[in-house]
């Protein structure tokens, strides 16, 4: 087992360990969040979903792909597998491929490889009835000269705690199983600019802030996501687990994960791909089932780095309802445009942690990165608490839960607090709760006034702050390297953005990623440093059974 990161790393999707431990263990239940902190599982409880019936979810689309055969599937894989956006916009153009082919693709391959056979991975949690018709309308409207964008006609997954119309935004929950919402702000921009919304993708309950002793991936209504380098024995990460997994899988283009905590940068590295963290705020939150209205974000999960640009710059918008959203002056920046075509490391000083030298593949990365120019620093991890991590998740998601069920929810939800929801699953506690749901009960437990409130969050984001700028203003750095989410917890107070690029694989096949974390707002150099290491790298290899 390797190592666990307290309450450094709080990971509401945890995969990683770090071996760092700068956190003092405390008694207090309101301070130890080791309850949420990454574990090893042998043995789950429940794999399938008891509540997703396999011929309910393909029956609207039985005529549909009726006449899409198993020789059209294979003489379109060299088209589709492992291909970026650029590239499948490009076979559109020529006409190799349509929309409609690509889309009757990628739900192709999710009949065959997602549920109830040896290779499941229980990734995909409900698909849009619609979305053959839509793509038709997509291959029409190219031919009238509509497309803008290049995530246009792109099939994509949404988490399925990100609203959409089409379909329930269950957050995993079967207390939201008919929760029918509007489109979430995100979902309205991605539309606009003219993405096709596939389904949507499983995810540890709640955001994995829920259960407490439960594996990551896990849902009551999606069941058990599994990592396709490793069924039922390497974790999924989490809690996007099933937005990793599905683009892991070739089952979309790309997804929409969410984080609190490592919730997109767990999932992404523990499957290979890029996941982008953006900085709080740059990304509307409104219309996404809530943990911390403090910490939240949507955002982007590829398997390479130009796909997680290109999606990032599709979701992008000011939205005056969303009080941590970004200025509107930066809607006009494209984070794909112009960014890629030179390298972007040279002269560039990074910070490397002494701590994480031991591991082989952090240091052939650090060589890459000399090699295309970089400077590389090392630097002691600062020695600096993270107090009252868990207390402030409790008490944002105790007001922000609410509210987002009053505001965003479907108005017949028959509950409307954490407390309901924990009354409801004790109804029928072995199908809604089988790893119980101690986090909710903490949630419940915990009080305080505005003013204690007030200052965990002041201080958190302070200690946030200092762990990251400390060694970046004393050694002038551009940013830092670290693993997977092993520092994802002090990013998130911080607020700062990360992205994760695959970085290889361990002996035994697990793979890790890459991780560049930044200066708020400095996603276009994150994304630059990225590609320039994507591309002198290329470590990502596809999960060889799904092919």
């Amino acid at each position: 087992m390797k190592p666990i990161l307290l309450c450094i790393t709080f990971m509401i999707a945890c995969s990683c360990k770090n071996p760092e431990n700068n956190v003092k263990e405390t008694k207090k239940p309101t301070t130890d969040i080791s309850a949420i902190s990454a574990k090893e599982f042998t043995e789950f409880k429940v794999l399938d979903s008891k509540y997703i019936n396999k011929s309910n979810l393909w029956e609207s689309f039985e005529h549909e792909l009726s006449d899409f055969t198993e020789e059209e599937y294979i003489a379109l894989k060299p088209l589709v597998l492992e291909q970026d956006i650029p590239t499948l916009q490009e076979h559109i153009q020529s006409g190799k491929l349509t929309y409609e082919k690509l889309t009757k693709f990628y739900l192709y391959r999710i009949r065959v490889f997602d549920r109830e056979n040896d290779l499941s991975l229980n990734a995909v949690i409900s698909l849009n009835p619609n979305v053959v018709s839509e793509a038709r309308k997509k291959d029409i409207a190219f031919k009238n000269k509509m497309r803008k964008h290049p995530i246009f006609g792109m099939p994509l997954l949404l988490k399925d705690n990100v609203n959409t119309v089409n379909m329930p935004t269950t957050s995993g929950a079967v207390a939201f199983q008919s929760n029918n919402t509007n489109d979430a702000f995100i979902v309205e921009r991605l539309k606009e600019h003219g993405a096709l919304i596939l389904g949507k993708a499983n995810l540890s309950e709640w955001a994995y802030f829920f259960c407490g002793d439960c594996p990551s991936g896990y849902s009551a209504v999606g069941g058990q996501t599994l990592n396709p380098y490793g069924r039922k024995i390497m974790d999924t990460g989490g809690s996007s687990s099933g937005s990793g997994v599905a683009v892991a899988a070739n089952f979309c283009v790309a997804a929409v994960g969410t984080e609190t905590s490592g919730s997109i940068l767990s999932p992404a590295s523990q499957n290979s791909g890029v996941g982008l963290k953006p900085t709080v705020g740059l990304l509307s939150r409104r219309g996404i089932v809530p943990i911390s209205s403090t910490l939240d974000t949507p955002g982007p999960m590829a398997k390479n780095v130009t796909d997680t640009a290109i999606l990032l710059d599709a979701m992008i918008g000011f939205d005056d309802k969303d009080p941590k959203s970004v200025n509107k002056s930066l809607d006009n920046i494209s984070y794909y445009e112009n960014n890629f075509k030179t390298s972007e490391l040279k002269g560039k000083r990074f910070g490397v942690f002494t701590t994480l030298l031991e591991d082989s593949l952090y240091v052939r990365a650090i060589e890459d990165l000399k090699s295309d120019g970089a400077i590389i620093i090392e630097i002691e991890p600062e020695k600096i608490e993270l107090p009252d991590f868990l207390r402030l998740l409790n008490l944002d998601m105790k007001k922000d839960l609410p509210h987002y069920i009053e505001t965003s929810g479907d108005s017949r939800l028959a509950v409307k607090s954490v407390e309901d929801i924990m009354a409801f699953n004790k109804k029928d506690s072995a199908a809604t709760m089988p790893y119980g749901q101690s986090l909710f009960a903490g949630i419940v437990a915990d009080l305080a006034t505005d003013e204690e409130f007030e200052s965990i969050k002041n201080i958190l984001k302070t200690n946030g702050k200092l762990f990251f700028d400390t060694p970046l203003n004393r050694e002038h750095l551009d940013g830092v390297l670290s693993i997977n989410n092993y520092h994802a917890g002090f990013a998130a107070v911080a607020e700062y953005p990360a992205i994760t690029v695959p970085m290889g694989y361990t002996e035994s096949g697990e793979p890790k990623g890459l991780t560049f974390i930044g200066k708020p707002l400095s996603e276009a150099s994150l994304l630059a440093w990225a590609y320039s290491y994507e591309q002198a790298s290329k470590r990502r290899m596809a999960p060889e059974n799904y092919n």
